[in-house]
């Protein structure tokens, strides 16, 4: 891909002219669910908002609604490092998805109000007029052509075809992603699932063009080969992601649903692997809320969120996923039925998807006595991972997450925040001699990779090890398990002799709080915590919390400690709990969390 772009072989591109006679467009046979919108539905809220030229991005980050670049624009082989000033470069292509569109079509759907085709139409009009294709920095993803493609296919289907012109729409975008599909193999990951996802719909909708066959081929076969190859059998994804993990179910919805439409359903391996996707990402969800650990990379990408609930809720794409793949519903009828509505997944039936647990991967333990579940990550990793998080723990309490994952917040910003919250630093975890668990290679890159080995795994009880630090001689075990009134959990440092500075973590919520000793007491919203930690006899531990990058107790820390980023481009501040011993292996810590409801 490099050296085709460097000797300029992307440039000579060229999009395609008109087709004539035009094909015909086929759109997908979409029939609106019998959802009532009521008047205080934040649909309704979202739309006023994009009438008035802006859109929510990434379920919460305000943005305009404008795909201009700066001038003059170049080819797009300039802009696939980023855009020329530095700005991140995910805050311009996410409103180019038109991923908004769906909120038009769900009031258009309740309201029929003439305006908002024609509102999609004239954005469309804007884009294609301020980046003529192939140039400017909305061409530079193939990912980012077939996400804006299905987008627009399936809103202009809904509306009653409210986009002029939309076969040469469909041909132009469809025309862009086989030459660089070699770079989507390459990465083998949401990026080739999206991409062939894009080139199968533009082949279901322009049958009579005359790549549309190449096209069908290629993306059918190329979408098949990569769900096999980015879910194991036990149904872990590739990204170790939950967003990434969503955003791939939704793509696979799609094509299923544009399949079937066409007469073709998925090979049984591949509905396979899709159920036992489904089951994986089913046993992390938080029945009441929705809410899932905010596992790995997450740049809050989603495919047609026809739902009125938060960008956070797993529900809705679990439901449609459930009816579509396990043939059964995942959750009791709800408002997270609306997707698979859309999606045409037939009626829920009352028996439900029981999940998993524990989990390949992500090992889910429930306390037997509390409204508390644990989850411990333990990785065998095949693909490149894109956090150093092995043996990190996720705690929940009801549906407060108490032990949180430090999330992405952003890919492209400048330093320190350049991806910044990946490192095992910032994880649930036990560190060395301050060292990462694995070696940074790049933004999105880890080399030297850490693998975990699960020892034990139960209900309410589980062990594992990681070899991160085999270059020392030395290995980090960890148990977890249920205990009265909460849980243990033990770190266990075996190998080679000599001293080295052990660092304990937990980033915690943004509760008032209290340090005792080695116990740390937070007060939050219905529950009392108690984490205490027990290190080895004789051996003090330094203590340092922090909070936003600022020390509330011990040393200065760095910039990016004491942050939770929920999704992309958003961070709020956290506690960041941390203790460190100089000790000689063996050495054992425990860390005692203790709850009550109802505050003290």
């Amino acid at each position: 891909y490099q050296a085709l772009k460097r000797a300029g072989v992307y440039r000579l591109m060229q999009p395609p002219g008109p087709i004539f006679p035009s094909p015909a467009v086929v759109r997908p046979e979409i029939v609106p669910p019998r959802t009532v919108l009521e008047a205080d539905d934040p649909v309704r809220a979202r739309v006023r908002t994009l009438l008035d030229g802006r859109t929510t991005i990434f379920g919460a980050v305000v943005a305009p609604l404008d795909f201009t670049a700066s001038a003059p624009l170049s080819h797009w082989t300039a802009y696939d490092r980023g855009l020329p000033d530095g700005r991140d470069i995910r805050f311009a292509w996410e409103p180019a998805r038109f991923g908004w569109a769906g909120d038009l079509v769900r009031v258009f759907t309740a309201n029929r109000d003439a305006r908002l085709p024609a509102f999609l139409a004239g954005k469309w009009a804007e884009f294609i007029r301020d980046n003529p294709p192939y140039r400017g920095p909305h061409w530079a993803s193939g990912q980012e052509v077939a996400l804006r493609l299905i987008h627009l296919v399936f809103a202009d289907a809904a509306l009653g075809g409210a986009i002029p012109g939309m076969a040469q729409v469909i041909a132009v975008h469809a025309a862009r992603i086989p030459p660089t599909l070699l770079y989507a193999r390459a990465q083998d990951n949401n990026h080739l699932l999206s991409e062939a996802a894009g080139l199968f719909t533009a082949a279901v909708a322009l049958p009579d063009h005359p790549r549309a066959a190449g096209w069908r081929r290629l993306g059918w076969r190329t979408f098949n080969r990569a769900v096999l190859a980015q879910f194991t059998p036990a149904g872990e994804y590739t990204q170790h992601s939950a967003n990434y993990h969503r955003l791939a179910l939704q793509l696979a919805a799609w094509t299923d649903f544009t399949a079937r439409g066409a007469g073709l359903a998925f090979p049984q391996e591949t509905a396979d692997r899709l159920a036992a996707a489904t089951r994986w990402l089913l046993a992390l969800c938080d029945p009441d809320t929705g809410r899932v650990p905010n596992l790995g990379p997450n740049d809050g990408a989603q495919l047609l969120p026809l739902t009125s609930l938060p960008h956070e809720d797993f529900r809705p794409l679990l439901q449609a996923a459930g009816r579509r793949f396990l043939g059964s519903a995942a959750f009791e009828p709800g408002p997270w039925d609306e997707t698979g509505d859309w999606l045409g997944a037939g009626s829920p039936l009352r028996e439900m998807a029981a999940p998993d647990a524990p989990q390949a991967g992500m090992l889910r333990l429930d306390h037997p006595a509390l409204p508390s579940r644990a989850f411990l990550r333990a990785a065998a990793f095949e693909g490149r991972p894109g956090h150093a998080d092995q043996l990190h723990v996720d705690l929940w309490f009801g549906s407060l997450n108490v032990a949180l994952d430090p999330g992405t917040y952003s890919y492209n910003a400048a330093p320190p925040w350049d991806n910044a919250l990946q490192s095992a630093h910032h994880h649930n975890t036990i560190t060395i001699d301050g060292l990462d668990q694995m070696t940074r290679a790049g933004r999105f890159r880890y080399v030297d990779r850490a693998q975990a080995v699960v020892l034990e795994t139960g209900p309410a009880r589980a062990a594992a090890e990681h070899d991160g630090y085999r270059k020392l001689g030395l290995i980090h075990r960890r148990t977890v398990e249920a205990v009265p009134g909460g849980w243990r959990v033990a770190d266990r440092i075996e190998g080679r002799a000599g001293s080295r500075r052990v660092r304990l973590h937990w980033l915690l919520p943004d509760w008032p709080w209290q340090v005792e000793g080695a116990c740390l007491i937070l007060r939050g919203p219905d529950a009392l915590l108690t984490l205490e930690i027990a290190f080895p006899e004789g051996l003090p531990p330094e203590i340092a919390l922090a909070r936003a990058g600022k020390a509330l107790l011990g040393p200065p820390p760095p910039p990016t400690m004491g942050w939770h980023s929920p999704t992309y481009g958003v961070k709020e501040p956290a506690l960041s709990f941390a203790m460190t011993i100089l000790a000689e292996p063996p050495v054992l810590i425990e860390s005692w969390w203790r709850f009550r409801e109802n505050g003290p």
